[in-house]
């Protein structure tokens, strides 16, 4: 205990009696650099959205349904936007601009999304990678899919052979083990 507590104290004596200061290892040329990227994140484009989700309601397991996201470069640069993604294949994002959209200009694109397969509540997202100061904004989909019921019954039998298959494999295992554990005690 007693080496514990020297150790202890000559840890914070040597913090303590530190007495160089940070602030005369700072660059002025680092300093200006910050000041620079700070001033293009002032002037840097913005995205803003006329929605940042939509919601098609009820729709039925198999239907593909597309919605259109509209925006503005509010910022006072040029908006450049690099890539839109999905959260999920189901999911595909299309028709970007690849020019600039410059200061006051609008732009869209469209997600589809494919609700086969995907049954009850399904919520996507999409992201839009761009110049702006934050890098990335995130679009939201949603639906409440109703399931098909021909494809319940396949998931259904499904779930039982997967089940059936995940206790013969644990039943297998256990006799696995007890005869390892068998063979080891008569050794």
């Amino acid at each position: 205990m007693k080496k514990v507590l020297l150790l202890i104290s000559i840890v914070a004596i040597a913090f303590v009696s530190c007495k160089e200061d940070a602030s005369n290892k700072v660059k002025a040329a680092n300093v200006k650099n910050a000041e620079a990227r700070n001033a293009a994140k002032v002037d840097a484009p913005v995205i803003t959205f006329d929605k940042t989700t939509h919601d098609w309601g009820v729709i039925n397991e198999g239907d593909k349904v597309e919605t259109t996201f509209t925006f503005k470069n509010t910022g006072k640069s040029p908006l450049i936007i690099t890539k839109i993604k999905a959260s999920c294949g189901c999911t595909v994002p299309t028709g970007w601009k690849k020019e600039p959209i410059m200061p006051g200009e609008s732009g869209k694109f469209d997600v589809q999304f494919s609700s086969k397969g995907k049954p009850n509540a399904q919520r996507k997202t999409v992201t839009v990678t761009s110049n702006t100061a934050k890098g990335s904004d995130v679009v939201t989909i949603k639906a409440q899919v109703t399931p098909d019921p021909e494809e319940e019954k396949k998931r259904a039998i499904r779930k039982v052979a997967n089940e059936k298959r995940r206790k013969e494999a644990a039943a297998k295992r256990a006799v696995e083990t007890k005869t390892k554990n068998l063979v080891e005690i008569k050794k």
